[in-house]
């Protein structure tokens, strides 16, 4: 399995947007602008930083999870955000990080798990 943080956690972004998306749908948003904006609250650098950090603090988490979170947070990127801070970014990418590793894993229940967690389910 491809251990890169960087893809695992493009991967992820692409898995966990597909997700918000989905949900938003669901609900019946019909109109792709409303769609946007509200997947934005889901699916942007502060919101998915926002969710992991409550999750950490609510020890949502097993070891293996937070060692792939801390992992891809702390490796070395050349990107600078633009609609964020460094801290918030770092966040996020162990998020989505962690989202593509369990998609590589084959560990559907538990991404559904953190997105039920996420949508309140």
């Amino acid at each position: 399995m491809n251990k890169n943080m960087l893809v695992l956690a493009y991967l992820g972004d692409s898995i966990y947007e597909t997700y918000i998306r989905k949900y938003l749908i669901d609900k019946g948003i019909c109109k792709v602008k409303e769609l946007q904006s509200e997947s934005i609250k889901y699916v942007s650098a502060k919101g998915q930083a926002s969710y992991l950090k409550e999750m950490m603090d609510n020890s949502f988490f097993n070891e293996e999870e937070l060692n792939i979170i801390t992992c891809a947070r702390n490796h070395k990127n050349n990107h600078k955000p633009k609609n964020c801070d460094i801290i918030t970014y770092k966040y996020a990418t162990g998020f989505e990080a962690l989202i593509g590793y369990l998609y590589l894993e084959e560990k559907i229940d538990r991404i559904e798990e953190i997105i039920n967690y996420i949508l309140g389910r």
